[in-house]
């Protein structure tokens, strides 16, 4: 039975901050900008929370599920972009978050907008599943929405996979590798671009 899907709301980010943290910890790229293993978790709770709060539920196109055990955070065309006033109200949970690694984390930021695609497009900024309900088709359910809503106004999807294990799930919901970036110091990612459907 498909997992039920919602929007999430601003009641849920504290649980949906802290299920990202777990479905985050042994990523590449968040290993690489939260190096400390003890503390990642706390420091990933704090990210995502901050994320979510200053950035992505303005948009209204995050979802999550009932146990809030994972989320899509995406951003709808033209707004994948922090704007000033998002950076503003998130700069001090992203300090308290990142610490001294704030100026790896600007480098990486940078290095893969430049490679951010102008055509119109949704955004999947994060897409995590807290571990112990991994496979059991929660993230396919939470990408649904949104991709019926792209092949409905026929417009393309963007990502940046972070894992290259996740490479061949992305490609089952119809998106492909349009390339590689590699973080400054770090490791690669690998941006994806998904069609419109007819």
């Amino acid at each position: 039975m498909a997992a039920l899907v919602r929007v999430a709301t601003r009641s849920d980010v504290d649980v949906v901050a802290a299920s990202l943290a777990l479905a985050f910890f042994d990523d590449p790229v968040m290993a690489f900008l939260f190096p400390d293993g003890p503390s990642r978790v706390r420091r990933l709770t704090r990210f995502f929370l901050t994320g979510l709060s200053a950035q992505h539920l303005s948009h209204g196109a995050c979802f999550t599920d009932e146990g809030r055990a994972g989320a899509a955070l995406w951003s709808p065309p033209g707004h994948w972009r922090m704007t000033v006033a998002q950076q503003l109200r998130g700069g001090t949970g992203f300090i308290a978050a990142l610490g001294t690694h704030i100026p790896r984390a600007l480098r990486a930021l940078a290095t893969v907008q430049r490679a951010h695609p102008d055509t119109p497009h949704y955004y999947l900024a994060v897409l995590g599943t807290r571990p112990d309900q991994q496979g059991r088709g929660l993230g396919s359910a939470l990408l649904r929405p949104i991709l019926d809503r792209c092949d409905a106004e026929g417009l393309g999807a963007y990502l940046e996979s972070s894992k290259e294990s996740n490479l061949a799930f992305y490609r089952r919901h119809g998106f492909e590798v349009t390339g590689e970036i590699r973080l400054p110091g770090g490791p690669p990612v690998w941006p994806m671009w998904r069609a419109a459907r007819k």
